[in-house]
């Protein structure tokens, strides 16, 4: 008798007719999840698939016989939320926001749409909350807007009739995961269910024009629950990312169909829920630390804007049989090859330290630019000189220890003497193309040897 479940990846969606312990397709491990096959469902299933994008009719057309469209956008009235979108919501889009528990995606939806209803219609759907739940966070911030639709329901014909009755201008709905088909034997969140609910809600957008925003859970490695496809058939997939013990928040595009992957929005939990923070630099900057040892500045690129903050480094002696290495805001690797470098060009002994790295504010630096600035902290500890007072370093390190240019040299530049910094290390190559800005306080550096001249003199105790 043929087995009426298979198995799914959640990672890269590849089936299997039993379970496996390693996916063969993408190489990822324990990724397999139970499915159960549904062929009383394909066809309607396969019909909702099919009105995804609207079929436009016709012959075949060249590319150059269309003419230019523009997207209908809207603006929700938070300016980091469309900054990140690339300018607001475009009319008949998906976009998926997912983010850990307690985060705070629900507080940040709640106020989004709400100031968005005061002159749209919004269906917030809740499949998690009551009524009585989402009612009390909206008196805790203080909203109360005339067009702000609360539905509680988890039954995905429901939702849509009732989107039928309401048409709405947005639809919200927290979370994906709750939501499921009654023709479906499968349970709520399961990899059917997650792919027929949303397939059905990508299909409404796209024939109705209403943006439907949908929540995401994310699983213990950090990415978003469920099957790899529901990042493909939406537009654009935003992670709502920070440490819950610190007080900024970060919203940051991974796929965008409609705008730059490269923007952030930064937010800052109060107790009156999110507020826009419109200058990192400046907050980030407000607590650093001057004349210790272990810490330098550094500026970098997120999309158009420039954002400083402050790297830490602590060098200390070890007592276990191997150094410790531990990154916060860093990627590991990259801090191990950096290290590298310093062990070979300029001799200093990490590998009888344990070395500690953080980026203060909870902001990851993602970007090769940020190299000379860790590099500059690490040396900053390990021989106890501080860096120079109002100093400023960005760019790239190479295995042999030379400086490579960075993008955006000038912007970032006029971000640091903004901001008071009255010296800018900077790559040799970089220095050689200066236009936009003045020479006065920019130092252009080679190569690793020469970041030993920014560190000040060390106090005899």
């Amino acid at each position: 008798m043929k087995s009426n479940v298979s198995y799914v990846c959640r990672e890269c969606g590849t089936k299997s007719i039993k379970w496996l312990g390693k996916c063969p397709a993408c190489g990822a491990w324990d990724s397999f999840d139970e499915a159960e096959n549904e062929p009383a469902v394909v066809a309607a299933k396969a019909s909702r698939a099919s009105m995804l994008v609207p079929s436009s009719g016709g012959e075949p057309r060249k590319l150059a016989d269309g003419g230019d469209y523009v997207y209908e956008r809207s603006l929700t009235g938070i300016n980091e939320f469309d900054r990140v979108l690339g300018g607001g919501i475009v009319a008949g889009s998906v976009v998926l926001l997912s983010g850990e528990p307690g985060i705070g995606k629900s507080t940040l939806l709640l106020q989004i749409f709400a100031r968005a209803a005061d002159d749209t219609k919004v269906l917030y759907v809740s499949g998690e909350e009551s009524f009585s739940q989402i009612k009390m966070r909206a008196n805790r911030l203080g909203i109360s807007p005339e067009g702000l639709y609360l539905y509680t329901e988890c039954d995905i014909t429901k939702i849509l009739s009732a989107a039928d009755k309401l048409k709405p201008d947005y639809i919200v709905v927290d979370s994906i995961q709750t939501v499921y088909d009654p023709a479906s034997p499968s349970a709520p969140g399961s990899i059917n269910q997650v792919k027929a609910c949303a397939a059905a809600l990508v299909a409404h957008a796209k024939t109705t024009g209403c943006a439907v925003l949908l929540v995401g859970h994310v699983n213990k490695e950090g990415g978003i629950s469920g099957p790899k496809v529901l990042e493909h058939i939406v537009d654009a997939v935003l992670h709502f990312e920070g440490d819950r013990t610190q007080a900024y928040r970060m919203i940051r595009a991974v796929k965008n169909r409609f705008g730059s992957t490269n923007e952030i929005g930064v937010f800052e939990m109060t107790e009156q829920g999110l507020t826009e923070v419109e200058n990192p630099s400046e907050t980030l900057m407000s607590e650093a630390t001057d004349g210790i040892s272990g810490c330098a500045a550094v500026c970098v690129m997120e999309g158009t804007r420039p954002i400083i903050a402050e790297i830490q480094a602590l060098v200390t002696p070890t007592v276990f049989p191997a150094a410790r290495r531990n990154a916060n805001g860093v990627d590991y690797n990259r801090l191990c090859l950096i290290i590298a470098v310093l062990e070979k060009r300029l001799g200093l002994k990490f590998y009888q330290n344990d070395v500690y790295i953080n980026v203060t504010g909870g902001l990851r630096l993602d970007t090769p630019s940020a190299d000379l600035a860790i590099a500059l902290a690490l040396i900053s500890s390990i021989t106890d000189r501080p860096v120079k007072s109002k100093t400023l370093c960005f760019g790239e390190l190479g295995l042999a220890g030379e400086c490579r240019a960075s993008s955006f040299c000038e912007l970032r530049i006029k971000e640091a003497k903004r901001l008071g910094f009255e010296s800018v290390v900077i790559p040799k190559k970089n220095g050689e193309k200066l236009v936009g800005v003045g020479k006065e306080g920019v130092i252009a550096v080679k190569s690793v040897y020469e970041l030993l001249t920014v560190l000040a003199k060390k106090e005899n105790n």
